[in-house]
Protein backbone atom coordinates (compact mmCIF):
# COMPACT_ATOMS: atom_id res chain seq x y z
CA UNK A 1 0.00 0.00 0.00
CA UNK A 2 1.05 3.21 -1.07
CA UNK A 3 1.64 6.23 1.59
CA UNK A 4 1.42 9.75 1.31
CA UNK A 5 3.11 12.98 3.40
CA UNK A 6 2.25 16.71 3.83
CA UNK A 7 4.70 18.87 5.79
CA UNK A 8 3.45 22.12 7.56
CA UNK A 9 7.27 23.53 7.37
CA UNK A 10 7.62 26.37 10.48
CA UNK A 11 10.89 27.93 11.58
CA UNK A 12 11.41 25.37 14.57
CA UNK A 13 9.35 22.38 13.97
CA UNK A 14 7.56 20.32 10.93
CA UNK A 15 4.05 19.09 11.22
CA UNK A 16 4.02 15.70 9.69
CA UNK A 17 0.95 13.66 8.66
CA UNK A 18 0.86 10.75 6.88
CA UNK A 19 -2.03 8.84 5.13
CA UNK A 20 -2.68 5.73 3.15
CA UNK A 21 -4.28 4.83 -0.12
CA UNK A 22 -8.03 5.38 1.10
CA UNK A 23 -7.10 8.90 3.08
CA UNK A 24 -7.04 7.15 6.71
CA UNK A 25 -4.52 8.69 8.57
CA UNK A 26 -1.21 6.29 9.89
CA UNK A 27 0.53 8.91 11.68
CA UNK A 28 0.99 12.45 13.16
CA UNK A 29 4.15 14.10 14.83
CA UNK A 30 6.33 16.96 14.98
CA UNK A 31 9.71 16.77 13.86
CA UNK A 32 12.59 19.42 14.28
CA UNK A 33 12.66 21.95 10.87
CA UNK A 34 16.35 19.73 9.67
CA UNK A 35 16.55 17.11 6.40
CA UNK A 36 18.11 15.20 8.98
CA UNK A 37 16.07 14.78 11.13
CA UNK A 38 12.91 14.66 9.27
CA UNK A 39 14.80 12.16 6.86
CA UNK A 40 14.89 9.96 9.64
CA UNK A 41 11.69 10.41 10.42
CA UNK A 42 10.20 9.47 6.76
CA UNK A 43 12.59 6.86 6.15
CA UNK A 44 10.55 4.44 8.77
CA UNK A 45 10.02 0.96 6.91
CA UNK A 46 6.18 1.16 7.98
CA UNK A 47 6.20 3.63 5.08
CA UNK A 48 5.74 3.22 1.45
CA UNK A 49 5.94 6.96 0.53
CA UNK A 50 4.81 7.96 -2.98
CA UNK A 51 4.84 11.26 -2.54
CA UNK A 52 6.24 14.23 0.08
CA UNK A 53 4.69 17.62 -0.35
CA UNK A 54 6.24 20.60 1.36
CA UNK A 55 5.04 24.22 0.95
CA UNK A 56 6.85 26.34 -1.05
CA UNK A 57 8.61 28.88 1.53
CA UNK A 58 12.30 30.37 3.30
CA UNK A 59 12.72 27.22 4.19
CA UNK A 60 11.56 24.97 1.55
CA UNK A 61 14.59 24.98 -1.06
CA UNK A 62 16.62 23.75 1.58
CA UNK A 63 14.44 20.83 3.19
CA UNK A 64 13.70 19.87 0.08
CA UNK A 65 17.10 19.67 -1.30
CA UNK A 66 18.03 17.69 1.76
CA UNK A 67 14.78 15.13 1.27
CA UNK A 68 15.70 14.73 -2.31
CA UNK A 69 19.39 13.80 -1.18
CA UNK A 70 18.57 11.13 1.25
CA UNK A 71 16.45 9.47 -1.50
CA UNK A 72 12.64 10.38 -0.39
CA UNK A 73 10.35 11.86 -3.17
CA UNK A 74 9.84 15.28 -2.25
CA UNK A 75 7.65 17.51 -4.21
CA UNK A 76 7.84 21.50 -3.57
CA UNK A 77 4.21 22.43 -3.93
CA UNK A 78 2.91 26.17 -5.05
CA UNK A 79 1.75 28.71 -2.57
CA UNK A 80 -1.31 29.80 -3.98
CA UNK A 81 -2.71 26.32 -4.96
CA UNK A 82 -1.80 25.36 -1.37
CA UNK A 83 -3.54 27.99 0.05
CA UNK A 84 -6.84 27.80 -2.23
CA UNK A 85 -7.43 24.24 -1.41
CA UNK A 86 -6.03 24.38 2.42
CA UNK A 87 -8.47 27.64 3.08
CA UNK A 88 -11.80 24.82 2.58
CA UNK A 89 -10.41 23.78 6.21
CA UNK A 90 -12.92 25.76 8.98
CA UNK A 91 -9.98 25.94 11.83
CA UNK A 92 -6.42 27.17 10.65
CA UNK A 93 -4.05 24.44 12.28
CA UNK A 94 -0.38 23.36 11.73
CA UNK A 95 -1.88 20.01 12.35
CA UNK A 96 -5.19 20.68 9.75
CA UNK A 97 -2.56 22.18 7.21
CA UNK A 98 -0.13 18.88 7.15
CA UNK A 99 -3.60 16.75 6.85
CA UNK A 100 -4.56 18.90 3.63
CA UNK A 101 -1.23 18.42 2.18
CA UNK A 102 -0.77 15.02 2.46
CA UNK A 103 -4.56 14.53 0.86
CA UNK A 104 -3.30 17.02 -1.72
CA UNK A 105 -0.26 14.64 -2.42
CA UNK A 106 -2.69 11.32 -1.93
CA UNK A 107 -5.50 12.97 -5.07
CA UNK A 108 -2.45 14.43 -6.81
CA UNK A 109 -4.10 17.81 -6.77
CA UNK A 110 -0.91 20.54 -6.42
CA UNK A 111 1.23 22.53 -9.18
CA UNK A 112 4.65 21.08 -8.26
CA UNK A 113 7.27 24.40 -8.37
CA UNK A 114 10.54 24.11 -9.40
CA UNK A 115 13.34 24.30 -7.16
CA UNK A 116 16.59 25.55 -8.10
CA UNK A 117 19.90 24.70 -8.50
CA UNK A 118 22.43 25.92 -5.70
CA UNK A 119 24.29 28.28 -8.34
CA UNK A 120 21.32 29.89 -9.17
CA UNK A 121 20.10 29.85 -5.28
CA UNK A 122 24.20 31.99 -4.88
CA UNK A 123 23.43 34.11 -7.66
CA UNK A 124 20.08 35.16 -6.30
CA UNK A 125 21.79 35.79 -2.97
CA UNK A 126 23.93 37.91 -4.74
CA UNK A 127 21.48 40.16 -6.16
CA UNK A 128 19.79 40.62 -3.56
CA UNK A 129 22.19 41.36 -1.10
CA UNK A 130 23.14 43.82 -3.80
CA UNK A 131 19.95 45.80 -4.39
CA UNK A 132 19.67 45.67 -0.23
CA UNK A 133 23.31 47.38 0.15
CA UNK A 134 21.99 49.94 -2.76
CA UNK A 135 18.68 50.66 -1.43
CA UNK A 136 19.88 51.75 2.31
CA UNK A 137 22.57 53.93 0.79
CA UNK A 138 19.94 55.60 -1.41
CA UNK A 139 17.93 55.56 2.05
CA UNK A 140 20.36 57.13 4.21
CA UNK A 141 20.71 60.14 1.27
CA UNK A 142 17.43 61.01 1.41
CA UNK A 143 17.13 61.23 4.94
CA UNK A 144 20.19 63.52 4.93
CA UNK A 145 18.60 66.03 3.05
CA UNK A 146 15.25 65.80 4.63
CA UNK A 147 16.87 66.56 8.31
CA UNK A 148 18.91 69.04 6.95
CA UNK A 149 16.04 70.64 5.39
CA UNK A 150 13.97 71.01 8.52
CA UNK A 151 17.44 73.53 9.40
CA UNK A 152 16.67 75.96 6.09
CA UNK A 153 19.56 73.82 4.39
CA UNK A 154 19.14 72.29 0.95
CA UNK A 155 21.28 69.71 -0.68
CA UNK A 156 21.77 68.20 -3.80
CA UNK A 157 23.95 65.69 -4.28
CA UNK A 158 25.22 64.16 -1.00
CA UNK A 159 28.71 63.97 -0.74
CA UNK A 160 31.92 65.46 1.61
CA UNK A 161 30.60 69.18 1.10
CA UNK A 162 27.69 67.89 3.49
CA UNK A 163 30.14 68.30 6.60
CA UNK A 164 30.95 72.12 5.72
CA UNK A 165 27.42 72.68 5.26
CA UNK A 166 26.71 71.34 8.77
CA UNK A 167 29.72 73.27 10.16
CA UNK A 168 27.70 76.36 12.01
CA UNK A 169 25.42 73.32 14.52
CA UNK A 170 28.00 70.88 16.15
CA UNK A 171 25.19 68.87 17.14
CA UNK A 172 24.14 68.47 13.78
CA UNK A 173 27.57 68.07 12.17
CA UNK A 174 27.93 64.90 14.38
CA UNK A 175 24.94 63.39 13.56
CA UNK A 176 25.98 63.92 9.54
CA UNK A 177 29.63 62.65 10.39
CA UNK A 178 27.35 59.26 11.54
CA UNK A 179 25.32 59.08 8.33
CA UNK A 180 28.19 59.69 5.83
CA UNK A 181 30.12 57.20 7.47
CA UNK A 182 27.56 54.70 6.71
CA UNK A 183 26.38 55.82 3.45
CA UNK A 184 30.31 55.45 2.57
CA UNK A 185 30.72 51.66 3.95
CA UNK A 186 27.26 50.57 3.01
CA UNK A 187 28.71 52.18 -0.70
CA UNK A 188 32.33 50.64 -0.78
CA UNK A 189 30.55 47.28 0.02
CA UNK A 190 27.72 47.81 -3.06
CA UNK A 191 31.44 48.17 -5.21
CA UNK A 192 32.42 45.17 -3.83
CA UNK A 193 29.44 42.81 -3.92
CA UNK A 194 28.90 44.69 -7.82
CA UNK A 195 31.96 43.83 -9.18
CA UNK A 196 32.18 40.28 -8.04
CA UNK A 197 28.51 40.07 -10.21
CA UNK A 198 30.24 41.75 -13.19
CA UNK A 199 33.23 39.21 -13.23
CA UNK A 200 30.68 35.94 -12.82
CA UNK A 201 28.78 37.62 -15.92
CA UNK A 202 32.09 37.89 -17.97
CA UNK A 203 32.74 34.29 -17.51
CA UNK A 204 29.43 33.08 -18.20
CA UNK A 205 28.53 32.90 -21.96
CA UNK A 206 24.56 32.23 -21.51
CA UNK A 207 24.98 36.00 -19.78
CA UNK A 208 27.27 37.39 -22.39
CA UNK A 209 24.90 35.85 -24.92
CA UNK A 210 21.56 37.71 -23.61
CA UNK A 211 23.50 40.85 -23.13
CA UNK A 212 23.79 41.40 -27.04
CA UNK A 213 19.90 41.94 -26.73
CA UNK A 214 19.37 45.83 -26.65
CA UNK A 215 18.53 46.91 -23.07
CA UNK A 216 19.84 43.78 -21.39
CA UNK A 217 22.85 44.60 -18.92
CA UNK A 218 24.85 42.77 -16.90
CA UNK A 219 22.51 43.02 -13.88
CA UNK A 220 19.19 41.87 -16.27
CA UNK A 221 20.96 39.11 -17.74
CA UNK A 222 22.49 37.97 -14.22
CA UNK A 223 19.13 37.70 -13.04
CA UNK A 224 17.49 36.09 -15.71
CA UNK A 225 19.95 33.30 -15.87
CA UNK A 226 19.12 32.99 -12.14
CA UNK A 227 15.21 32.96 -12.40
CA UNK A 228 14.97 30.54 -15.58
CA UNK A 229 17.92 28.63 -13.99
CA UNK A 230 16.81 25.88 -16.25
CA UNK A 231 15.29 26.86 -19.97
CA UNK A 232 14.03 23.28 -20.41
CA UNK A 233 11.44 23.55 -17.80
CA UNK A 234 9.39 26.10 -19.91
CA UNK A 235 7.70 23.90 -22.51
CA UNK A 236 7.93 26.71 -24.99
CA UNK A 237 9.34 30.17 -24.79
CA UNK A 238 6.18 31.93 -24.90
CA UNK A 239 5.25 30.11 -21.24
CA UNK A 240 8.41 32.92 -19.43
CA UNK A 241 5.89 35.97 -19.86
CA UNK A 242 2.58 34.14 -17.73
CA UNK A 243 5.75 32.95 -15.15
CA UNK A 244 6.78 36.63 -14.55
CA UNK A 245 3.46 37.66 -14.23
CA UNK A 246 3.42 39.63 -17.49
CA UNK A 247 0.15 38.69 -19.07
CA UNK A 248 -3.08 39.77 -18.13
CA UNK A 249 -5.42 38.51 -15.87
CA UNK A 250 -8.58 37.31 -17.36
CA UNK A 251 -12.30 36.97 -15.87
CA UNK A 252 -14.68 35.01 -18.01
CA UNK A 253 -18.28 33.87 -16.84
CA UNK A 254 -21.01 33.67 -18.62
CA UNK A 255 -21.45 36.19 -20.66
CA UNK A 256 -18.57 38.02 -18.72
CA UNK A 257 -15.22 38.17 -20.52
CA UNK A 258 -12.60 41.13 -18.86
CA UNK A 259 -9.26 41.10 -19.58
CA UNK A 260 -7.41 42.58 -16.45
CA UNK A 261 -4.18 44.28 -15.46
CA UNK A 262 -0.97 41.67 -15.29
CA UNK A 263 -0.96 39.09 -12.83
CA UNK A 264 1.86 39.89 -11.35
CA UNK A 265 2.66 36.20 -10.16
CA UNK A 266 6.13 35.46 -10.22
CA UNK A 267 9.48 37.28 -9.56
CA UNK A 268 9.09 40.75 -8.99
CA UNK A 269 12.60 41.61 -8.82
CA UNK A 270 13.10 40.05 -12.48
CA UNK A 271 9.72 41.68 -13.57
CA UNK A 272 11.25 44.58 -12.41
CA UNK A 273 14.40 44.41 -14.25
CA UNK A 274 12.42 43.52 -17.46
CA UNK A 275 10.47 46.51 -17.35
CA UNK A 276 13.32 48.19 -16.89
CA UNK A 277 15.21 47.22 -19.27
CA UNK A 278 12.49 47.48 -21.85
CA UNK A 279 12.04 51.53 -20.47
CA UNK A 280 16.42 51.31 -21.55
CA UNK A 281 15.46 50.37 -25.01
CA UNK A 282 12.74 52.84 -25.74
CA UNK A 283 14.17 55.92 -24.12
CA UNK A 284 17.74 55.24 -24.35
CA UNK A 285 19.15 52.98 -26.80
CA UNK A 286 19.75 55.33 -30.08
CA UNK A 287 20.48 52.01 -32.57
CA UNK A 288 17.18 51.00 -34.71
CA UNK A 289 15.82 47.64 -34.90
CA UNK A 290 12.82 45.61 -35.76
CA UNK A 291 12.11 45.04 -31.93
CA UNK A 292 12.57 48.78 -31.19
CA UNK A 293 10.00 49.68 -33.98
CA UNK A 294 7.49 47.10 -32.44
CA UNK A 295 7.63 48.67 -29.44
CA UNK A 296 7.21 51.68 -30.83
CA UNK A 297 4.12 50.47 -33.54
CA UNK A 298 2.45 48.72 -30.07
CA UNK A 299 3.32 52.31 -28.28
CA UNK A 300 1.21 54.50 -31.14
CA UNK A 301 -2.06 51.85 -30.63
CA UNK A 302 -2.11 51.26 -26.89
CA UNK A 303 0.14 53.88 -25.13
CA UNK A 304 3.82 54.13 -24.20
CA UNK A 305 2.79 52.28 -20.74
CA UNK A 306 1.28 49.16 -22.05
CA UNK A 307 3.83 48.78 -24.72
CA UNK A 308 6.46 48.99 -21.82
CA UNK A 309 4.66 46.18 -20.84
CA UNK A 310 4.34 44.49 -23.53
CA UNK A 311 8.38 44.89 -24.05
CA UNK A 312 9.42 43.48 -21.40
CA UNK A 313 7.46 40.35 -22.03
CA UNK A 314 8.61 39.81 -25.50
CA UNK A 315 12.14 40.57 -24.10
CA UNK A 316 12.18 37.68 -21.37
CA UNK A 317 10.76 35.27 -24.78
CA UNK A 318 13.13 36.46 -26.77
CA UNK A 319 16.04 36.10 -24.20
CA UNK A 320 14.98 32.58 -23.29
CA UNK A 321 14.88 31.15 -26.58
CA UNK A 322 18.51 32.87 -27.13
CA UNK A 323 19.11 30.99 -24.24
CA UNK A 324 17.69 27.62 -25.67
CA UNK A 325 19.33 28.12 -29.35
CA UNK A 326 22.48 29.28 -28.39
CA UNK A 327 22.48 31.87 -30.68
CA UNK A 328 22.36 36.11 -30.42
CA UNK A 329 20.16 38.58 -31.14
CA UNK A 330 20.20 39.84 -34.91
CA UNK A 331 19.27 43.64 -34.81
CA UNK A 332 17.88 43.11 -38.65
CA UNK A 333 15.14 40.73 -38.36
CA UNK A 334 15.17 39.78 -42.53
CA UNK A 335 18.42 37.84 -41.64
CA UNK A 336 17.04 35.71 -39.25
CA UNK A 337 14.13 32.93 -39.17
CA UNK A 338 10.95 34.36 -37.96
CA UNK A 339 10.09 33.62 -34.30
CA UNK A 340 6.40 33.07 -33.75
CA UNK A 341 6.22 35.30 -30.28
Amino acid sequence: MKHYAGLDVSVKETTVCIVDEGGRICREMKVASHPDDLAEALKNPAWNLARIGLEAGPLSQWLFSGLAGAGLPAICIETRHAKAFLKAQVNKTDRNDARGIAQMMRVNLFRPMHVKTLMSQKRRALLTARKLLQEKAIAIENDIRGLLRNFGLKVGIVGVGIRDLSGDIPELRDIMEALLTARQRLREQFTVLHERLLSIVKGDTVCRRLMTVPGVGPIVALAFNATVDIPARFRNSKAVGPSLGLTPRLHQSGEDNRVGRVSLCGDAMMRTLLYEAAQVLLTVVKKWSWFKAWAMNVAKRRGRQRATVALARRLAVIMHRIWSDGSEFRWARENTAAVKL
